[in-house]
């Protein structure tokens, strides 16, 4: 049985974030998940609703193999953005089998607050936030 749990996965800032995104080197070594169904994305995430993440998540896992750092979120990153990293870390052990640990370590992160907070500070932000749909968001 996995040693991984939601609260062994670590919280990534918005801040760290956007810091990360912004560096010249790091986009190349960083994937985002976006598990939500619409209102605008973090620049360069992908984005795969949580109905169809269960089976596209071994697929994720070959595909962000090269990746350093591979975010997770959803609108408040309190059930669907967890729920998914955690699966993510699960089945991404499964596959490695332990083996080579080493040479395919890769951080699995969950956005602190989720595109709500994200958005309160950096929805209009055009380098890191794209198709912002600000009426959406009015409410939060």
């Amino acid at each position: 049985m996995s040693s991984i749990t939601i609260a062994t996965i670590p919280r990534i800032s918005r801040e760290a974030l956007s810091a990360l995104l912004l560096s010249t080197s790091t986009p190349s070594k960083l994937a985002i998940i976006d598990v939500r169904d619409s209102g605008g994305h973090i620049l360069s995430s992908t984005w795969i609703p949580s109905s169809s993440l269960d089976v596209r998540i071994p697929e994720l896992v070959r595909t962000l193999a090269d990746k350093e750092k591979v975010v997770f979120h959803c609108a408040l990153s309190q059930q669907r953005g967890p729920s998914a990293a955690l699966r993510y870390a699960r089945e991404r052990e499964r596959m490695l089998g332990g083996e080579g640990e080493e040479s395919h370590k890769q951080e699995v992160l969950v956005l602190e607050g989720g595109f709500v907070q994200w958005q309160e500070k950096y929805g209009n932000d055009v380098r890191l936030t794209e198709a912002y749909v600000e009426d959406i968001w009015r409410e939060y």
